[in-house]
């Protein structure tokens, strides 16, 4: 045992009659450029999806405590449609036992012989996901492994059948305990790939079935591993999706060859302030129309874990007091609404040049459509994020500058007879100006084919011929620090689970039934063999809990050196 709304600045006539102008109605100071979306030339890629990555790892640890109904509220933000992000896809990590990045996630089998599917939070995430949108895509990855993965060679691919069923495994379970299709698996976070393990992997997954289940390869670069697809046929069969992390808006002449999807399958990683929230609707954009990327994945989803921790705040949302209910709803949410409201995976973008590209005077624009109903069922999304206002914490951001300009868009083919555009609006504030998040402002009237919009510097724009999103709201308790003085005997939790505030760095303590020294239960340290490891992990188990600024408390634990012979 352990003893121990935002103000929106301005209102919806003052932001229409800000953005939009008539064709004829354009001032001096302002050069108009036009820009045509045109279906009728063919469509561009096909939209993959936005998405949020739990793990790599632990940064959802501290939402699962949240005591109801704030969890729910948080969910909703994430995974609601039309309240939230609306999120398209969540990435998971496949636990390792190892340390992460923020902690340590429990593995499914944390020996050969050991299979248990009650472990760790990311099956519950992924089912309340599932809950609030039926159609949201499940893709795991894993960052570290079981030691017995590797066999004594510490390495998962010497025996890469081993690996491969122990990644099946996981599918199945999820499968089996939740009723959960997984539907992309990676290979190993960030580290080197191994082709014959990925050609395996693909053999393993199609034997058991798992034919829907697509490769994304390999969560690093996209150089490497798309220059061995172009010269192994074997390996371009068993690969669907070309990840990349942190790739900077650019992809490279390789991937494009390929043919295959290419995604930002991990990405943003900054502080969720308004400079975190213009990066994130920067590279939203920006993705497709420098890279031809087809979906981006934030890491991370919800930044719940302690302050003191590597990479504090970076995710799109923050979540870090479940004692006292209260989190924040940043930017980064809204600028994810302004595409992911509005447009579905399988929707298309429009070719660059004709509804895809960059402004004249800075920042971009994409335009999605439905292929069945083009005219009804069409998007543009626009961003004009000047550079010191939308850096991300990784690459270095080459110098561009950002201006006000007019921007006349031409509408051709299937989306001519499209009378009027609905407009949501927002434009984080800097410098002391309040922030204006996906305001519904009024619709754009379109004369002759065309219309004319003001774009100023620092705005996220979506013209659409849909009109149900919406801005959820929530009531959120005022912050508290930690409540001491605070005790725990166990007894509560199920057997497997993890206790409430504990954060594992470095080992895995779950909650057991001691029927050894019948203490009842108790937090236990079960990894008892160092395990494949992604990073620098420590020696000796560390689970942490509490507040960063404690200098002088007393802690009281009672400690029990159990053995489990075997």
């Amino acid at each position: 045992a352990v003893t121990c709304r935002l103000q929106m600045g301005m209102d919806k006539r003052r932001i229409a009659s800000f953005l939009l102008l008539s064709a004829w109605a354009i001032g001096v100071d302002h050069v108009r450029a036009d820009y045509m979306l045109d279906d009728s030339v063919g469509l561009g890629r096909r939209f993959d999806g936005i998405g949020g990555l739990s793990g790599g790892g632990a940064t959802s640890r501290l939402l699962v405590s949240y005591s109801e109904p704030h969890r729910s509220n948080i969910l909703d933000y994430l995974f609601t449609p039309k309240f939230g992000a609306s999120l398209h896809i969540l990435k998971v990590e496949i636990g390792g036992d190892a340390q992460s990045t923020d902690g340590t996630e429990s593995s499914h089998m944390h020996t050969a012989d050991d299979e248990n599917y009650q472990r760790g939070y990311e099956w519950w995430l992924m089912v309340e996901a599932k809950k609030r949108n039926p159609d949201i895509k499940l893709y795991g990855l894993s960052w570290a492994y079981p030691a017995w993965v590797g066999n004594g060679t510490g390495s998962p691919y010497k025996h890469p059948e081993l690996t491969a069923n122990y990644i099946c495994k996981w599918i199945q379970g999820a499968k089996d305990h939740y009723n959960l299709t997984i539907d992309y698996v990676g290979i190993w976070n960030e580290r080197n790939y191994d082709s014959n393990y990925i050609k395996v992997l693909r053999k393993t997954l199609d034997s058991n079935s798992f034919q829907q289940t697509q490769i994304v390869a390999a969560d690093e670069g996209f150089g490497g591993i798309s220059s061995n697809i172009l010269s192994d046929k074997d390996l371009a069969n068993a690969v669907s999706v070309i990840g990349a992390h942190y790739p900077g808006t650019k992809s490279d002449s390789n991937a494009m060859k390929t043919g295959k999807p290419l995604w930002a399958s991990e990405d943003y990683s900054t502080f969720n302030d308004e400079v975190g929230t213009g990066c994130w609707a920067r590279i939203l954009n920006q993705n497709y129309v420098n890279g031809y990327m087809t979906s981006t994945i934030s890491w991370n989803l919800i930044a719940s874990y302690y302050n003191g921790l590597p990479f504090y705040r970076d995710g799109l949302m923050t979540a870090i007091e479940p004692w006292s209910g209260s989190y924040n709803v940043t930017g980064t949410i809204w600028a994810t609404a302004h595409t992911t409201q509005f447009v579905q995976p399988g929707y298309y973008y429009l070719k660059h040049g004709y509804g895809s590209g960059k402004l004249d005077k800075g920042g971009s624009y994409v335009t999605f459509v439905n292929k069945d109903k083009p005219s009804d069922d069409f998007t543009i999304v626009i961003e004009t994020m000047t550079h010191d206002h939308s850096k991300c914490i990784r690459p270095s951001l080459p110098e561009y500058s950002i201006a006000d300009q007019n921007a006349t868009f031409v509408l051709k083919g299937g989306l001519a007879s499209v009378s009027s555009l609905n407009t949501w609006y927002s434009k984080p504030g800097y410098n002391g100006t309040k922030s204006v998040y996906f305001v519904n402002a009024d619709p754009v009237k379109i004369m002759g084919g065309k219309f004319t919009v003001h774009l100023a510097p620092d705005t996220i724009i979506t013209l659409s011929t849909l009109t149900n999103p919406a801005k959820g709201s929530t009531t959120i308790p005022q912050s508290k620090p930690f409540p001491v003085p605070y005790k725990d005997d166990f007894e509560a939790y199920d057997e497997f689970s993890e206790a409430n505030y504990f954060a594992d760095q470095t080992g895995v303590w779950e909650i057991r039934q001691d029927n050894v020294a019948m203490k009842g239960k108790v937090m236990e340290q079960v990894i008892t063999e160092r395990p494949i490891t992604w990073c620098n992990d420590a020696d000796q188990p560390i689970s942490i809990i509490g507040n960063i600024s404690w200098s002088a408390h007393n802690c009281t634990i009672t400690y029990y050196n159990i053995c489990r012979c075997v």
